[in-house]
C-alpha cells in the first residue's frame, strides 16, 4: 500500500524556454470514469463512448537535449522491445515529422503499474511529445500533436489535449468536460490483464445503445458503468475478488479493462481511511481527480 506523491508542477513554465537545459515534467494518470462500448467496427476496433479523468499522480520524464540527433531512454522497461516503447516511437515520430534533427536523453521514473488501465505507456508518449516540443523549440500545435499522438494510441490524444472529456469513436473523438474532483482509492489486484483478450471474449458486451454526452452528465457518477467489466470479474478471479472487498465500502468500478479499479471518496481522509484497509496483497494508492492535465499545468500550455 501507499500513498502515492502528487505530482509536481514547476513554479515557472519550464516549456516557455525552447531548447531549456533540462525539463522534469507529469505525466499523469487517467480514469475512465465511464466506458460504454456500442459496436464492432469491420478493422476490429470497436466503438467507444467514455469519460477521461486525470490523477494527480503519474510517471515523471526527464527530458535533456542532445545536438547529434540520438535519442536514448533509461532505463529499460522489462518485457518492452525498443522498437515498441511509446515514449521513443513518440520522440521518433516528432523527430520525422518536424524536420528538426536534435536529440534527447529521456529518462523514465515509472510509477504507473504497466497495463493497469490507468493510461501510463500513453501518458508518458504524450509527455514525449508537449516536452519534447518544448525542448526543441517547435511551437507545434495540440491539434498536430494530437493528430501525431492518435499514431501510437487511441489514449493519447486526450493526454496530449490536457482536459477531462468525453470521448467517442476509439477514443479519439474528444469534447472537453467538466467533472466533480472526487478523491479516489485506486487498487492493482497484482494480476495483468489482456486488453485484446477482453475485448476479443465473446460475451463482452457491445451493443449498449448511445447516448448522449449531456444524457451521461446529467446522470451522474452514480449512473456510470464500465461495459468491460464483468468480462474481466469473469476471467480474472483476482480483480472479481478486489471488487468485491472494494464494492463492500465505497462506489467502485474497473477503470479501462483493468487491472486497476477505483472507488470514489469525497475527502482524502476518507480516501486514506480506507487505504488503511486495504489488504497487503494487493497495491494500492490514493489519487485526487483532475480536470486540467498537470503536463498542461507544467507547460503553461
Amino acid at each position: 500500500m501507499s500513498r502515492t506523491a502528487p505530482l509536481a508542477v514547476p513554479d515557472s513554465a519550464p516549456g516557455s524556454a525552447p531548447r531549456a537545459e533540462s525539463l522534469v515534467l507529469p505525466a499523469p494518470a487517467k480514469l475512465n470514469r465511464l466506458l460504454h462500448i456500442t459496436g464492432r467496427r469491420p478493422d476490429g476496433y470497436h466503438e467507444l463512448q467514455t469519460l477521461f479523468q486525470f490523477l494527480d499522480v503519474g510517471d515523471t520524464l526527464t527530458l535533456r537535449p542532445r545536438a547529434d540527433g540520438e535519442l536514448r531512454l533509461t532505463p529499460r522497461l522489462d518485457g518492452v522491445a525498443e522498437a515498441d516503447n511509446l515514449i521513443l516511437r513518440a520522440a521518433r515520430l516528432l523527430q520525422a515529422e518536424s524536420g528538426r534533427r536534435l536529440g534527447a536523453d529521456i529518462h523514465l521514473d515509472k510509477r504507473l503499474p504497466m497495463g493497469g488501465g490507468l493510461g501510463g505507456g500513453s501518458s508518458d508518449a504524450a509527455t514525449a511529445l508537449l516536452g519534447l516540443d518544448a525542448l526543441w523549440g517547435l511551437g507545434m500545435p495540440l491539434a498536430e500533436l494530437a493528430r501525431l499522438g492518435l499514431r501510437l494510441g487511441a489514449d493519447v490524444p486526450v493526454f496530449v489535449h490536457g482536459h477531462a472529456a468525453w470521448a467517442e469513436g476509439i477514443g479519439e473523438r474528444l469534447t472537453p468536460v467538466t467533472l466533480d474532483t472526487p478523491w479516489f482509492l485506486i487498487i492493482h489486484p497484482g494480476v495483468a490483464v489482456s486488453t485484446p483478450a477482453v475485448f476479443g471474449a465473446p460475451e463482452l458486451t457491445r451493443h449498449t445503445p448511445p447516448i448522449t454526452m449531456a444524457r451521461a452528465l446529467q446522470g451522474g457518477a452514480a449512473s456510470w458503468r464500465n461495459d468491460c467489466q464483468e468480462t474481466v470479474r469473469r476471467h480474472y478471479p483476482e480483480v472479481a475478488r478486489a471488487l468485491d472487498w472494494l464494492a463492500q465500502r465505497a462506489p467502485t468500478m474497473l477503470t479501462g479493462t483493468g487491472a486497476c479499479l477505483f472507488a470514489r471518496l469525497e475527502t482524502e481522509s476518507q480516501a486514506e481511511r480506507l487505504l488503511a484497509e486495504v489488504p497487503e496483497s494487493w497495491h494500492a494508492f490514493t489519487a485526487r481527480g483532475l480536470n486540467r492535465s498537470p503536463l498542461h499545468a507544467a507547460l503553461g500550455r
